[in-house]
C-alpha cells in the first residue's frame, strides 16, 4: 500500500469510484481506553469520523454509504451503554441534519427498526423528512442489524408470499432473495473499510459482500478521517475484480 495519500482529484481522475463504500465503524471503546477514559467518549468522538466519512464519499461521488452503527448484538451490552448510544443517535441526528442536507445527502436506516426506541424512530422520521428532497448520496444506517437476522426475516416474508401464492416457489432465484432484504434496490457494497484491525466481518451484509473488496486498518474509529477513505478507494482502484471469471 502507498504511504502517499492521493487527492480527491486524483482518485476522481482515475475513475473506477465505487458506487457503494459500507464501514464497519469499530475501536470506540479501545480508543477510549488508551486515553483512560470511559468508553462513551469514544462513541461521542466517532462522531467527527463519520463527518468525514460522509464529507469524503459524497465528495467523490459515492451512491451509497453504509455504516454499521447498532447491531442486534449490540443490545446485549449493560443497558447504561445502550441507552448512551440511542441518546448520542438522537442528538447526532438532530444536530448533523444541516450538514447533511447541505452535502445533499439523504437518509436510510436498514435492520429491525422497530426495535429501536420510539424517541430513536421519530427522530429517524424527522431527518428522513428534512433530507427528502435531496438527490444525492444515500447514507444508509444499519441499526438494529445483523446479515443473519436481515436473511431470516426476508426468508419469514418470503414464505408468506409464496403461501399466499404471490410466486412460485420454483421461481426463487439470486434476484428475488435479494428483493426481499432491506437493501433490496441498492447495488452491493464494492468495497468495505473495516477499521481497528479485526479481521472479520461480524454479521454484516452477508448476502450483499460476495463479493465486496475488503480493507481493513489498523486505524480505530475516532481517529479515521478522509486520508484514510483516500487510501481504501486508492487501493480498490488498483484491484482486479474479477467475479469468478478469468482475465
Amino acid at each position: 500500500m502507498s504511504t502517499r495519500t492521493p487527492t480527491q482529484q486524483e482518485l476522481i481522475a482515475h475513475g473506477n469510484i465505487p458506487r457503494h463504500v459500507a464501514i464497519i465503524m469499530d475501536g470506540n471503546g479501545r480508543w477510549a481506553k488508551n486515553r483512560g477514559v470511559p468508553r462513551i467518549m469514544g462513541h461521542r468522538a466517532g462522531r467527527e469520523s463519520v463527518r468525514e466519512a460522509v464529507r469524503g464519499c459524497s465528495d467523490l461521488g459515492v451512491q451509497v454509504l453504509t455504516l454499521y452503527t447498532f447491531s442486534v448484538e449490540n443490545w446485549q451490552r449493560p443497558a447504561r451503554e445502550v441507552n448512551a448510544l440511542m441518546t448520542i443517535l438522537r442528538q447526532s441526528l438532530r444536530a448533523e441534519r444541516k450538514e447533511l442536507d447541505a452535502n445533499n445527502v439523504r437518509l436510510n436506516v436498514i435492520g429491525r427498526v422497530h426495535e429501536l426506541p420510539s424517541a430513536v424512530r421519530e427522530e429517524i422520521a424527522a431527518t428522513q423528512d428534512y433530507l427528502s428532497s435531496n438527490t444525492g448520496m444515500l447514507m444508509n444506517l444499519a441499526l438494529s442489524y445483523s446479515g443473519r437476522a436481515e436473511i431470516v426475516d426476508g426468508i419469514k416474508r418470503m414464505l408468506k408470499d409464496a403461501k399466499e401464492g404471490s410466486f412460485d416457489p420454483a421461481r426463487v432465484d439470486d434476484e428475488l432473495v435479494a428483493s426481499y432484504l432491506s437493501t433490496a434496490g441498492l447495488p452491493d457494497p464494492d468495497l468495505l473499510i473495516r477499521t481497528s484491525g479485526e479481521m472479520r466481518i461480524s454479521n454484516f451484509l452477508l448476502w450483499q459482500l460476495a463479493y465486496t473488496e475488503l480493507w481493513v486498518t489498523d486505524t480505530l474509529w475516532p481517529d479515521f478521517r478522509r486520508a484514510h477513505l483516500h487510501q481504501a478507494i486508492a487501493d480498490y482502484q488498483r484491484r482486479d475484480r474479477r467475479f469468478g471469471r478469468t482475465d
